[in-house]
């Protein structure tokens, strides 16, 4: 039994024949969308706008598939008439399963194609992500080569005032060996004289006299190695 639309339409059997063609289609065209989407991603494809929406895998199959579903939704909404006017019951409950399972396959196609649109956009988002970070490691390379380059420069500038330090502490040291080395010849001196004062039997005046020099070269002794030992203190403070 036939029934048709009104107005010379298709009958209700044509529109569900025409349906299920177009549910055969979408199904194939969803298949070869997962199977793109599943294969490896070039940079050209996944940096490339998407046809529809954003759809995964060839943008034109997607699109083919979106309006392939479009149409079986507008037949479904056309057979939901038309199966309600059918007078037995028997026939309207028959056309009633049909219509509703073809409107559950349609939508759950509907429902995949989706899902992978949501999935390619955060892939494509991704890969934008990923470019943007590269481009911007790619600038920074030279700004931490200039970092390193300072760094190695105040490494050198460290180990140079500390080669200046190391000599000047030498040549401070090299100084109070020198002011000690003076100090026993002086007490060396010292005896001598003492000695030969006794021997020709000088007064006493004359021997403290003697005494007080030495006592004078000797705080001259010790202000010259306190005054070394500020300089190196000094340059060390200002070398680090």
């Amino acid at each position: 039994m036939e029934y048709s639309g009104g107005g010379g339409g298709a009958t209700l059997s044509e529109m569900y024949q025409s349906a299920r063609r177009l549910l055969l289609s979408a199904r194939d065209g969803v298949a070869r969308v997962e199977r793109l989407a599943s294969a490896p991603t070039s940079s050209s494809y996944s940096s490339a706008p998407l046809v529809g929406g954003g759809a995964p895998g060839d943008p034109a199959v997607a699109e083919e598939v979106r309006r392939e579903v479009a149409q079986i939704q507008g037949l479904c909404a056309q057979m939901d008439r038309l199966w309600r006017s059918i007078p037995g019951k028997g026939q309207r409950d028959l056309w009633k399963r049909k219509v509703e399972q073809l409107s559950e396959e349609v939508d759950s196609l509907k429902e995949t194609i989706d899902r992978h649109t949501l999935r390619q956009q955060k892939r494509i988002l991704e890969a934008k992500e990923r470019a943007e970070l590269f481009e911007r490691a790619n600038g920074e390379s030279s700004h931490v080569l200039r970092i390193f380059d300072d760094e190695a420069q105040a490494m050198q500038s460290a180990r140079s005032s500390s080669r200046m330090l190391e000599e000047a502490y030498e040549t401070g040291v090299a100084i109070l060996h020198k002011y000690a080395d003076q100090r026993d010849r002086l007490k060396s001196a010292q005896r001598k004289a003492l000695d030969v004062l006794n021997t020709v039997g000088l007064s006493n005046s004359v021997l403290k006299l003697i005494e007080r020099r030495h006592r004078v070269d000797k705080w001259i002794a010790y202000a010259g190695m306190i005054i070394t030992v500020v300089v190196m203190i000094a340059f060390w403070r200002l070398t680090h």
